[in-house]
């Protein structure tokens, strides 16, 4: 009879009566999808290998959150790290779908080391690469199979999964489609399905039946497809365990219809499903599924905008350059000025709607001129929120075009905050907060300044945001001297504004946005883009409100260069050896 433990890759050098000895010593068993292997800080005195399905790597981070690490798949090792040093697991380790798991005590699998040194040859490979993994940012996890389920029977769920599937075609991808002849399978049959394609799709329609439960536990990541024109149930899901809901691997899809009818938000949709992101599905276009599919593939853009005052004008010349070359964006957001120009994308605004909005708020008069007698900062900020209102409305992120995020500094516990809810204009006018400028957002009894005290550049947010490329603008510059003459001697309120006029700000607005960005680091987030622009703008400051049109054309102007020079997989994109199909 063929030995459990030669199915195992890592193991098939060893000699049968080897393996055979060890079996007496092995546990061979079952965990369903959502089911716990071990968890951080157990202790370790075995080593696992996963023979079917797949398992996921979960660690806690500083703040408390669940963070995915990654996938392992059929014939990867689980806890050789903590096996090997004699310590605690390091990560907590769940099923993502039902799974065949085999055990071998420490002392047992020794043992077929010293019978067999290739197998730790092997085994240390695999920690290397585990541990560099570690000390990036964010490990890339690549879900392969996922569910997409439609909330409504309406709703023609194989014709848009072959829509997808064309589409990751055209993205030289191969696909299989699996619809409810996929009910009672083995999980080997889902192995195979894996082995054989890079993206298996499982489709089902909601309901009391065995093919959506087991579609649910075998996806990597769930897609809902819902429709506005109707109400989702609340909660969308069953309650039954699934490691896609668990973990929030979900997303929803909803189908905009030209009717334009609508009884739900997506932020209704969000909240019945406990969803991560929302995107739109207008039309049955290759733009649309080629923006799905880039999205499935890993192969996404994330356009990430840093703050920096007048000088993020330039984020609106690189936005242009990367329209001009139909360089799609998937994902976008920002901190400060940065989220400004992020929320025009995340809009849809063309180039000549960008120009002209921004121009209207920020160009034809100083935003920030509404100076006070300060209490709590040296602007009423009126002025900033007029400019919001008029041009971002009442609008929610969740409305937006595509998945767009703003950062903001929380003063109560001097964390980041994410904002990714609520009404756009809201967190907008929290990230560019920078403290003694303009007055604070106080929500839900947090108080919120400019994002960029904390992550100028968040393109490590972004990185948690998809799992595709990502472009980043820093408009930062080096840290610098102030004019020290400046604060000689200066003159009171009154007499500046005798001498300077009131639209000039006072020495006051640049000590306090030296002080609050201080311990910002110029250089963080920059590694981890795959494209870095860095505007050449050496005598644009940060007030430089007027000096628009040169400093969108520098921003042009670099980002043409920095596109030109692209190297590594995203140079490909841009040049057009992997065809894109779609444009923004």
């Amino acid at each position: 009879m063929t030995s459990i433990l030669s199915r195992v890759p890592y193991l098939k050098d060893i000699p049968a009566r080897a393996l055979k000895a060890a079996e007496k010593d092995m546990s061979w068993f079952s965990v369903p999808g959502g089911g716990n292997l071990f968890d951080e800080g157990a202790s370790s005195d075995a080593i696992y290998f996963v023979l079917s399905g797949t398992l996921g790597a979960f660690r806690r981070s500083m703040d408390g959150r669940i963070e995915f690490l990654g996938h392992i798949r059929p014939g990867e090792p689980v806890g050789e790290m903590a096996m090997l040093a004699g310590e605690p697991h390091s990560n907590s380790v769940f099923a993502i779908r039902d799974s065949e798991v085999v055990k071998l005590p420490r002392a047992t699998f020794m043992r077929l080391v010293r019978s067999s040194p290739e197998v730790m040859e092997k085994i240390s490979r695999t920690l290397l690469v585990r541990l560099r993994q570690s000390r990036r940012q964010r490990v890339r996890a690549e879900p392969k199979v996922f569910a997409l389920t439609a909330a409504s029977p309406t709703i023609d769920l194989r014709l848009r999964a072959r829509l997808i599937s064309e589409a990751l075609a055209r993205l030289g991808l191969k696909a299989a489609i699996v619809g409810d002849e996929g009910d009672h399978k083995s999980a080997e049959y889902f192995d195979d399905l894996e082995a054989n394609h890079d993206i298996v799709i499982l489709i089902s329609t909601m309901g009391d039946n065995n093919w959506f439960r087991l579609s649910l536990r075998q996806a990597d990541r769930i897609w809902v497809i819902g429709r506005p024109d109707a109400r989702p149930s609340s909660p969308l899901l069953p309650d039954e365990t699934s490691p896609a809901k668990r973990f929030r691997f979900i997303d929803i899809v909803l189908i905009e219809h030209n009717n334009g009818r609508r009884v739900s938000t997506p932020a209704d949709w969000i909240d019945a499903s406990g969803a991560a992101r929302c995107f739109r599905w207008k039309g049955l276009g290759a733009d649309e599924s080629d923006r799905l599919a880039r999205i499935m593939a890993g192969r996404s853009i994330g356009l990430v905008l840093s703050g920096g005052g007048a000088r993020a004008y330039a984020h609106i010349g690189l936005v242009r350059a990367l329209r001009e070359i139909g360089c799609p964006i998937d994902f976008v957001g920002g901190a400060s000025m940065g989220a400004i120009v992020a929320a025009c994308v995340a809009k849809g605004w063309s180039d000549d709607e960008i120009d002209y909005r921004i121009r209207k708020a920020f160009v034809e008069s100083n935003p920030l001129g509404d100076y006070t007698l300060p209490v709590v900062s040296l602007v009423r900020g009126k002025r900033v929120d007029r400019r919001l209102k008029e041009h971002f409305g009442d609008g929610c992120i969740t409305d937006l075009e595509m998945p767009f995020f703003a950062v903001s500094t929380n003063l109560n516990d001097g964390a980041i905050r994410m904002h990714t809810r609520g009404v756009l204009r809201q967190a907008l006018r929290a990230t560019i907060s920078l403290p003694g400028i303009l007055p604070p957002v106080v929500d839900n009894g947090e108080v919120l300044v400019d994002g960029a005290v904390l992550n100028n550049f968040p393109v490590g947010i972004m990185k948690d945001t998809h799992r595709g490329y990502t472009i980043g603008c820093d408009v930062a510059r080096a840290p610098e001297g102030l004019q020290a003459s400046d604060f000689v001697n200066p003159p009171n309120f009154f007499g500046w504004v005798m001498r300077h006029g009131i639209s000039s700000p006072p020495p006051i607005a640049s000590l306090l946005m030296k002080t609050a960005t201080i311990n910002v680091d110029p250089n963080e987030g920059r590694s981890h883009a795959d494209i870095l622009v860095l505007p050449d703008l050496p005598d644009i400051d940060l007030r430089d409100w007027q000096d628009y049109d040169r400093t969108v054309e520098a921003g042009y102007e670099s980002a043409k260069a920095s596109l030109a020079n692209a190297s590594g997989p995203i140079a490909r994109i841009l040049k057009n050896e992997v065809k894109w199909t779609s444009s923004n």
